[in-house]
């Protein structure tokens, strides 16, 4: 894997000036022989209440050379800012992403939607894999609640599921993934969640944690991707969550799952991708 990549859409206009699309073409670190795979996450959101919550994180016109990263919105909802992290892949890493519009339509919601996904070439053994949120579209008038997870991983595939529960409607969600052999070297990967801090009934502004990675250090400080796997924040103010990690070093890392100003954040998970 490269350099991961960093949007967020007040890299092009102000957060009190929302659009429904914004856009920006990015440089990679460096260009590639190929035009390189790439899979996107969401790592910051600040969207209007009231209205259903609808965004997507995506990229296209790809080339050796750069890419375009857009934040979207669509039909009556306000987003005031998203982030995005965008990580290419190389060769023995694979990419894909599921929608639940795969298995049923926007119209006709439900609370847990799961897919079996085949990987394009089987790994020798069950490998790792990192799941995260991209887009998703939930009914006003309840908290947003929603989430993505695998389970039962093998060497040929595994179960991706978005969820969501309680009285949320989900009209859509799509999740990214992220598979590697699991003895790859300086490379680390896991989920974090705010309720490994605290329980979710006791929402806070901020929390954060400091973890070690745990076995052969990283020879220098490594490169992280980081997106939201988990949200759940009340319907009471605007939705705004951030994930982001700080004091990187060799042996560990602390990360960070955020709200601001009146909204209350009773969850937030995030995965990350630690490599060199």
């Amino acid at each position: 894997m490269s350099a991961v990549s960093s949007f967020n859409t007040q890299d092009v206009r102000l957060w009190n000036n929302p659009q429904a699309q914004t856009s920006k073409a990015i440089d990679f670190a460096q260009t590639y022989v190929s035009t390189p795979r790439l899979v996107s996450g969401i790592t910051m959101l600040d969207m209007q209440k009231d209205t259903n919550l609808r965004v997507r994180a995506f990229s296209d016109q790809v080339d050796k050379q750069r890419y375009t990263c857009h934040a979207d919105t669509w039909a009556d909802t306000t987003l005031y800012s998203c982030g995005v992290d965008t990580l290419p892949a190389n060769l023995d890493i694979l990419t894909g992403q599921f929608s639940t519009e795969e298995d049923h339509p926007w119209n006709q919601p439900k609370p847990e939607t799961s897919r079996p996904i085949n990987f394009e070439r089987p790994f020798v053994t069950p490998p790792k894999v990192v799941v995260f949120l991209n887009s998703f579209d939930t009914g006003s008038g309840t908290s947003t609640r929603v989430k993505t997870y695998p389970s039962n991983i093998d060497a040929k595939g595994f179960p991706i599921h978005i969820d969501t529960w309680a009285d949320t409607i989900l009209y859509s969600a799509k999740a990214g993934w992220v598979a590697y052999p699991e003895d790859k070297d300086y490379i680390v990967s896991g989920t974090v969640n705010t309720m490994d801090v605290r329980p979710w009934q006791n929402p806070q502004a901020q929390t954060s944690k400091t973890i070690t990675f745990g076995g052969t250090p990283f020879l220098k400080k490594p490169t992280v991707f980081t997106a939201l796997n988990f949200i759940d924040i009340s319907r009471e103010a605007n939705l705004r969550i951030r994930c982001f990690v700080d004091k990187v070093d060799g042996t560990g890392l602390t990360w960070h799952i955020d709200s601001w100003a009146d909204t209350k954040l009773w969850a937030g998970g995030m995965s990350y991708i630690c490599f060199n």
